[in-house]
């Protein structure tokens, strides 16, 4: 009896022992079977949490930043030096805080007020896709054009931390436009624009086909660039605190103005509780007065974007140069709380300053209370762009690597039109867009407004297209509507296209069109050029992101990256490499999410 009770306690703790031994080991099998269910992990999702990949990383340095990697320890900040008191130089009449709320502009600091993000109060417009049409019903499509960048960017932010973007996020036109793309480039100024059709089969429906549109800016030599009269329009509020707000605006415009010609100028408004003009126009020459004005701002108390910008176009205005390029750079999340707030009053306000000639640029900064919407709307009422930064790195491909671009419009409210032939097309569908629509009346009033396009810009929009009697088709043919035979000198032709744009300074249109015809397609994907068929699989991406339901079975984040790839084409700055990550990404997050992959 107790040799057995011995032999059965023995055996129980070699049981229990060899338990422990090889949980590990089952624990390690199942860690590496999830790992090959949802493929490798992508360096971002290593370290999962928000600035978890360890790339450009924000190291504060009073308002100064610096690309590098986050240490193991945190890096202590070196505290900003207190504020100067206010230049001599300062139009104090501009001020239009009451005296007790001056402080921002270097009195005594204000207050901070509780710290943004732990509530998330991000705003991003909802719109409708746009829907498939019939071409013997509705056979013009027309819309403005896009040169944003703010959504790749926004999306970029949430997948470096491993998360898939909110879908109103994704705006497709402003994803696919992100990239430089090498179009043929106009002659001259004369007539700004080139145009290219390239109609190619469709990778994610082999049941359609993709009509693609480029359209490319002139690019200006340096000698046919006006000079930049600007005002820098900055948020110093308490919800700019943190170091991809505030240090990171500071340090974009460091960039900026390193880039101007030493006959430019440069002025300084800040809002926050109040708004103030803190450097009046400066030429580029003196740049050490501008760099150390960006290096005495601070952030605290609420904000009055509102009077802000009131007091930015001001400014502008009183020191407008008919020769020169006069455009307010507003750098904000977009989080105003004081004064006027509604966003419909800020597009009108905006929309009104259209015609005094003055151009804005809106950049956006920060997560948690990043207001998208506002920064879409203003942006559109003002003759003006909107892009994201999100690091340095986007900060210098805005405004160093492309800096001639977000300065120098070559042309404004343009104005893209396509008249589909019913004979060849049964159906379309404009992919994204959707915020940029217009009437078929408006191509041809030039009342209406549209979009600008800078130096050297490029637009690029994709139609999803279906032949009479494809499989494709969507819409349920009409007994009594059948498309009308085409006239025997246009039967080669799918459609035409129209691009309608003002000269900077006039106010009548141009017209440019050009007829797309059979000599335009190519019957294989891979027989299109590198660069139609990159820019179609980011259109392809911005759809998965989306969750837009015009994506077939079998097409996915796998054939996107094996398709971009293989069109990568000439990547000098890497940006296109950097996409193929985030579509790693994308798959593994959205993998990991139990969304569709493939």
């Amino acid at each position: 009896m107790t040799r057995n009770l011995k032999m059965g306690t023995a055996l129980a703790a070699l049981v229990a022992a060899t338990s422990i031994q090889s949980a590990p080991v089952a624990l390690a099998q199942d860690e590496a079977a999830k790992q090959e269910q949802l493929g490798a992990i992508p360096a971002a999702c290593r370290n999962r949490g928000r600035g978890g990949n360890g790339l450009d990383e924000i190291v504060v340095t009073g308002t100064r930043i610096a690309g590098a990697v986050r240490a193991e320890a945190p890096t202590q900040a070196v505290p900003p030096p207190p504020p100067p008191p206010p230049p001599a130089s300062m139009d104090r009449t501009a001020m239009l805080a009451a005296p007790q709320e001056r402080n921002m502009l270097g009195y005594a600091p204000l207050p901070v007020g509780p710290r943004v993000g732990q509530v998330d109060r991000e705003r991003y417009e909802h719109a409708e896709l746009n829907t498939v049409h019939a071409t013997v019903d509705d056979p013009v499509s027309t819309f403005s054009i896009d040169v944003d960048t703010a959504s790749y960017a926004v999306v970029r932010d949430y997948l470096n931390d491993c998360t898939l973007p909110p879908q109103d996020a994704v705006r497709v036109e402003e994803m696919v436009n992100y990239f430089d793309y090498d179009y043929a480039l106009p002659d001259s100024l004369d007539e700004p624009f080139a145009t290219r059709v390239q109609v190619t089969p469709n990778p994610w429906n082999a049941q359609t086909q993709l009509m693609h549109v480029s359209v490319q800016g002139y690019e200006m030599v340096a000698e046919e660039r006006p000079r930049s009269n600007l005002v820098f329009l900055i948020d110093v509020s308490g919800s700019m605190t943190s170091p991809d707000k505030l240090p990171l605006a500071v340090q974009a415009m460091h960039l900026l103005v390193d880039e101007l010609d030493p006959d430019d100028t440069v002025a300084i408004v800040v809002y926050a509780g109040a708004a103030g003009a803190v450097l009046e126009p400066t030429r580029a020459r003196d740049s050490r007065q501008i760099h150390e004005a960006l290096d005495r701002l601070q952030a605290g108390g609420s904000t009055a974007g509102g009077a802000g910008l009131a007091l930015a176009y001001d400014l502008a205005e009183r020191n407008f140069d008919a020769d020169a390029v006069n455009r307010v750079m507003l750098l904000t999340d977009g989080d105003f709380n004081v004064g006027v707030t509604q966003d419909e009053r800020l597009e009108d306000f905006v929309a009104r300053k259209r015609s005094s000639g003055i151009y804005l640029s809106v950049m956006g900064f920060g997560r948690g209370n990043y207001n998208d919407q506002m920064m879409q709307t203003i942006a559109q009422a003002g003759n003006g762009t909107a892009a994201y930064i999100d690091s340095r790195s986007e900060a210098r491909r805005m405004l160093v690597e492309e800096s001639s671009s977000a300065l120098f419009p070559i042309a404004n409210d343009v104005k893209i039109q396509v008249e589909f032939n019913p004979a060849r097309i049964a159906e379309y569908r404009l992919i994204g867009y959707e915020t940029r629509m217009l009437e078929r009346a408006d191509f041809n009033n030039d009342a209406v407004d549209a979009g600008e396009v800078g130096s050297g810009h490029a637009v690029t929009a994709i139609y999803e297209i279906a032949a009479p009697g494809s499989e494709g088709a969507l819409l349920e043919p009409l007994r009594y509507g059948a498309a009308p035979p085409a006239p025997g000198d246009i039967s080669s032709e799918y459609g035409l296209l129209r691009v309608r744009y003002k000269q900077p300074g006039e106010d009548e249109s141009r017209l440019i069109e050009q007829p797309i015809t059979t000599a335009d397609a190519v019957a294989d994907f891979a027989a299109a050029d590198s660069e139609t068929r990159f820019s179609i699989e980011v259109a392809g991406f911005a759809q998965m992101l989306r969750g837009d339901p015009y994506i077939r079975e079998g097409y996915g984040y796998d054939e996107i990256l094996d398709q971009a790839s293989e069109a990568l084409g000439p990547d000098e700055y890497g940006h296109r490499d950097e996409f193929l990550e985030l579509v790693r990404i994308a798959r593994y997050a959205a993998n990991a999410d139990g969304q569709k992959v493939n």
